[in-house]
């Protein structure tokens, strides 16, 4: 199968457009589309493509689904352009005949255009007319009365694989009011783009939010199937009670596997760099310095008016734009670097945040330490950057806690 990654926000605009559209032709889309999209062959099923083994269990049913703009079944005969390479599970699971009462949205919302902590409003999907409640909005978590005319909940929803990605979270609620209500959860699993490595600090408890719920790593290295599985099992839930719990598997994948994500998860992931680079780059959302919101780049740059621009030869101005009507130092000039077009590998590093801090003119100015400390699930992280310790010292500060967390994650892991 081959999939195809946005590569910019006019891109996307025009794709959704059409995935929404009852009608299109590909001439028209020839017309609309002048940038070349990427591609990466791929022959992973993922657990939405296996309607064999779901179907039967949701027939009969009262069916709520938590799904988002990733939430897709791709088609077996592959066409030009990849808003036809797939439809919607909404649609797919109507056309069947299955049940479904209502769905949940997480962050961004159901068609994922909402900036990042932005409130997502309950509301009504216009194309099939079933009610969205918000679970980033009032609600985290679904309430027992817009639960009570379920009998079981389908997950599917496109993750990256780091911890303070906050659908994970979601998953989470999800599951405990499952479990509170006696409702049957399925969780149809899709690939870890991020998911050949475990890396980073562990979440101490006492940081536990949003952004990371679980003692576990920056990067966790787990699919959401796998993830699902590990807050049953370790008693994450409030009082250790355990989801009904059914996650369909994919055929094809390991966690060695590459993966291009045919559709961006989030407004601000647009492509694969994007994604590599967001363990890294993510940290920066506890800082005062920009990681590329308000730019086409989003995740693959990173400047601040107070960054040094003798040591910085690059420099661009955030401007509000699809993802970020409030980008950080919005129409400012931001010194900084442009990681673009490297090389990168799908690795996690301190380099970038570390080189910014480094080359700061007012040190002062780069982190916003709360945030900086949910972000990074502790408060020692910036200490050690600002005390001059080097990576390789810091990285080798968590290993212990990485060797733990991984005899763990053995425990639940799906795929080789």
């Amino acid at each position: 199968m081959r999939f195809k990654v946005f590569k910019n926000t006019a891109l996307l605009f025009v794709l959704i457009v059409i995935a929404c559209a009852s009608k299109s032709n590909d001439k028209a889309i020839e017309t609309d589309i002048t940038k070349e999209l990427s591609k990466a062959d791929n022959s992973i099923s993922v657990g939405a493509n296996r309607t064999e083994n779901y179907l039967s269990l949701l027939q009969g049913k009262r069916v709520g689904l938590v799904a988002n703009q990733t939430s897709v079944i791709f088609r077996e005969k592959v066409r030009k352009f990849a808003a036809l390479n797939y439809m919607h599970i909404v649609d797919s699971l109507l056309q069947r005949n299955i049940n479904i009462k209502k769905v949940f949205s997480p962050e961004h919302g159901f068609r994922g255009t909402a900036d990042a902590g932005e409130h997502v409003k309950d509301g009504l999907d216009t194309k099939t007319k079933l009610p969205i409640f918000s679970l980033h909005g009032k609600h985290k978590k679904p309430t027992k009365a817009q639960l009570e005319d379920l009998d079981i909940i389908l997950f599917d929803i496109q993750d990256v694989g780091v911890r303070f990605y906050t659908y994970i979270s979601t998953l989470h609620y999800v599951m405990e009011a499952c479990a509170e209500n006696n409702i049957k959860l399925i969780v149809l699993d899709r690939p870890n783009p991020n998911g050949n490595y475990v890396d980073g600090p562990t979440l101490k408890k006492e940081y536990s939010s949003f952004l990371g719920m679980h003692p576990i790593p920056l990067v966790h290295g787990m699919t959401i199937g796998e993830y699902a599985k590990m807050i049953n099992g370790e008693g994450w839930l409030v009082e250790g009670i355990q989801c009904n719990l059914t996650v369909i598997e994919m055929v094809g994948y390991n966690h060695e596997s590459s993966y291009s994500l045919p559709i961006r998860p989030s407004p601000n992931l647009p492509n694969d760099q994007a994604i590599a680079l967001y363990p890294s780059l993510g940290l920066f959302e506890g800082t005062n310095i920009n990681a590329g919101r308000g730019t086409e780049f989003q995740f693959q740059r990173y400047g601040a008016p107070f960054l040094d621009k003798d040591h910085y030869n690059f420099s661009y101005t955030p401007e509000p734009n699809f993802g970020s009507k409030y980008p950080k130092h919005k129409n400012e000039l931001c010194h900084g670097a442009d990681l673009s077009n490297i090389k990168v590998k799908r690795a996690f590093t301190l380099k970038y945040i570390m080189d910014a801090y480094n080359n700061a003119t007012d040190k002062s100015k780069v982190f916003n330490t709360k945030n900086f400390t949910t972000h990074a699930g502790n408060e020692t992280l910036q200490q050690k950057i600002e005390s001059g310790i080097t990576e390789r010292d810091i990285k080798a500060s968590w290993q212990e806690d990485l060797e733990a967390f991984k005899k763990t994650r053995l425990k639940y892991l799906i795929y080789d």
